[in-house]
């Protein structure tokens, strides 16, 4: 029967397994991976819950943006939010509400648009660059920088359309947001560090 220590190490190594499979594809099938990653973007982007006192919903997106950049490296987890944002600026209705078009991006909540796709990148080369940014508590810290991110686009670019102040942007563009992007970036490490290798 096998031990524990046994039982580990094979997971580990169908992990690192299937890693240097995703390594391995070739780019039109990376590339598809980064538009099925876009898709599951749109997917849980309809999580919407609109706010009253503040034009910015609550949405599903973050998970999905920091998961596609720990899962698919920097380059092409980036890539996959280039595709979710340029294909819903070009008119794919998968912006949160099912909303799309260059009046979103110019909207109050473009800046996060924006924000996803740095994000992402950012995300993922901690994650593909350092081995031991993949487990749970170092990959949260990854990923709760890349929400501090997402928020300091859309926060900045809120303040530019709305021509509000400081006080006035943290309160509505930044605030309302930190506990849920918080719980969906230890929920997405949580994820992401069960399927990342840890081996070098």
């Amino acid at each position: 029967m096998a031990t524990v220590a046994e039982v580990l190490g094979r997971y580990d190594q169908a992990r690192t397994r299937a890693f240097e499979w995703r390594d391995a594809l070739s780019v039109p099938a990376k590339v598809g991976l980064a538009f099925g990653m876009a898709v599951v973007t749109g997917i849980v982007a309809q999580v919407c819950i609109p706010l009253p006192f503040t034009p910015v919903p609550l949405t599903g997106q973050v998970f999905a943006v920091l998961l596609a950049g720990a899962l698919l490296g920097s380059g092409y987890g980036a890539l996959s939010q280039v595709f979710y944002v340029g294909l819903g600026a070009a008119g794919t209705p998968w912006f949160a509400q099912m909303t799309a078009g260059s009046a979103v991006m110019l909207g109050v909540t473009g800046g996060y648009l924006i924000g996803f796709v740095v994000a992402a990148a950012l995300v993922g080369f901690i994650a593909d660059r350092w081995r031991l940014m993949r487990y749970p508590l170092t990959l949260s810290c990854a990923m709760l920088l890349g929400v501090a991110v997402i928020h300091l686009f859309g926060a900045v670019w809120f303040a530019h359309v709305t021509h509000s102040g400081l006080q006035t942007t943290i309160a509505l563009a930044v605030m309302p947001f930190i506990p849920g992007d918080m719980f969906k970036a230890l929920l997405a490490a949580w994820l992401a560090s069960a399927v990342l290798p840890k081996t070098r």
